[in-house]
């Protein structure tokens, strides 16, 4: 059984996410006890809110350092997955830099919403064992920043233009969508997520 623990960034998913966890058969702590975070074999970096108060929760309690050298497999969601670009347009925040990019607004269009709120079909971009079984899913999203197609990307959405949902760097994963609001495709990424090894 996977030792998961949430990485307490003041989020307000994080009893969403324990929950959806707990549909896995897997409990996960919130903490943000480095130690705790260091044995685990499985880390998640929820958020929902603002890069800037995720990040300076981070620096409060000493897990910057921590988060950037993990060597088991992290997942971010939402603000967690932005939190681990460079740098976040959003109140001009300097991030974590796992992933070597900017994250930017959105960008108003006639007809598209900013924020993104609500369901998007998932286009793959890249295979790996993450993305199995969320080829053509729809996942539920709120946002309005976003991470740019690269590389790195797996799964791509379109909100009036194009750009990350899923990613990967080495052991670090972010997911733009919410897996706990996704229904059958976010128990899927979870899942896909637990079964990676160090």
């Amino acid at each position: 059984m996977p030792k998961v623990v949430l990485v307490d960034s003041g989020g307000s998913n994080l009893g969403s996410v324990q929950a959806a966890l707990e549909r896995l058969g897997v409990n996960a702590p919130v903490t943000g006890d480095a130690e705790q975070i260091r044995s685990a074999s499985h880390v998640i970096l929820p958020g929902v809110g603002a890069a800037a108060v995720a990040m300076q929760r981070l620096r409060e309690q000493g897990l910057v350092e921590l988060i950037q050298n993990l060597r088991q497999p992290v997942l971010g969601v939402c603000v967690g997955m932005q939190i681990l670009y460079a740098y976040s347009e959003e109140s001009n925040t300097p991030c974590l830099g796992v992933f070597p990019e900017t994250v930017r607004r959105l960008r108003p269009a006639p007809g598209v919403r900013i924020p993104h709120m609500g369901w998007n079909q998932l286009a793959i971009c890249n295979e790996h064992p993450i993305t199995q079984g969320l080829r053509g899913a729809h996942a539920y999203f709120v946002h309005s920043f976003a991470a740019p197609i690269t590389d790195s990307t797996l799964l791509s959405v379109d909100h009036g233009q194009s750009f990350a949902a899923l990613v990967v760097r080495g052991n670090y994963h972010g997911a733009q969508f919410h897996p706990e609001r996704s229904a059958s495709a976010g128990a899927k990424l979870l899942e896909n997520f637990l079964g990676l090894e160090s």
